[in-house]
């Protein structure tokens, strides 16, 4: 089962994150001008254009959710990798900041459990209840595993939907148009351009590239649907598109959620299986 793990780990946390390709597309991206925007690059003290970039790097953390706990049930997830679309999993979700990310997997076709994980900010337990084998594994662990340089905290607001690797402090240009502002940030370790909706400022998509050269990943994350649920708005729908030497794409589509209810996190590990 060990050769699987590291698929069932990035689609049981989605945790696609901050993966990278080359500079250019973003470079492209950014210095690109047409008819419908024009690109500032902040590299100069213009009073006005430091302003205008402060202000709205404030209005996107003015969106920022914040939350004591967090549950999704039926949580749709679609995924496609190098072998072609793979059957559809359900996931039910619950989250207790700062402290938990409990997940259960299910094959929706079968409508049969076969994974639970159950993360903190130094572990990670996964029941295979296939191989009935209980995998006891850290954090940094995982990021050996994945080669991507997340720890809780990031995983945790990727599920969520908070802006992920955005260095707020090291925006260096931005593109208007009429519907939408695009903000380039760079990082210590990723290339970061992020979309936001005019108005409301909500993130509608992410564009996250290493810095490192040598590197050949990517990710795209897009984030639409947004809902008000008691002064909080969340994204109910998000693609999150990642390649290296191959690539995957993922589907995400919450239909049931809740914030700040109290949540049971049990996670009772039978006593019968093998534990790795």
């Amino acid at each position: 089962m060990m050769q699987y793990l590291p698929r069932i780990l990035l689609l049981a946390l989605i945790i696609t994150a901050a993966s990278c390709k080359s500079t250019r597309k973003i470079q492209t991206a950014i210095s690109k001008k047409d008819t419908t925007g024009r690109v500032v690059v902040i590299n100069d003290t213009h009073a006005d254009s430091m302003k205008y970039i402060q202000n709205k790097v404030e209005s996107v953390m003015a969106n920022h959710i914040d939350f004591k706990t967090f549950g999704a049930t039926k949580l749709k997830v679609n995924f496609q990798d190098k072998d072609g679309e793979q059957p559809e999993l359900t996931v039910n979700l619950r989250m207790k900041k700062d402290s938990i990310i409990w997940v259960s997997i299910t094959a929706t076709i079968l409508n049969v459990e076969v994974f639970r994980m159950r993360i903190t900010p130094d572990s990670v337990i996964l029941v295979d209840k296939r191989g009935k084998v209980v995998h006891f594994r850290s954090v940094s662990y995982l990021r050996e595993l994945t080669q991507l340089p997340f720890d809780f905290y990031t995983v945790q607001d990727l599920l969520i939907g908070n802006p992920i690797y955005f260095d707020t402090a090291h925006v260096i240009s931005y593109r208007k148009s009429n519907q939408s502002l695009q903000l380039f940030s760079l990082g210590d370790l990723f290339k970061h351009l992020m979309t936001i909706s005019d108005g409301d400022n909500l993130v509608q998509h992410s564009k996250l590239d290493d810095v490192d050269p040598i590197r050949s990943r990517t990710c795209d994350l897009t984030y639409s649907g947004y809902v008000n649920s008691n002064g909080i708005r969340f994204a109910t729908e998000r693609q999150i598109s990642v390649s290296e030497r191959s690539k995957l794409d993922v589907d995400m589509n919450f239909k049931q959620f809740s914030f700040n209810e109290t949540l049971d996190f049990k996670f009772p590990i039978p006593k019968n299986y093998k534990r790795d």
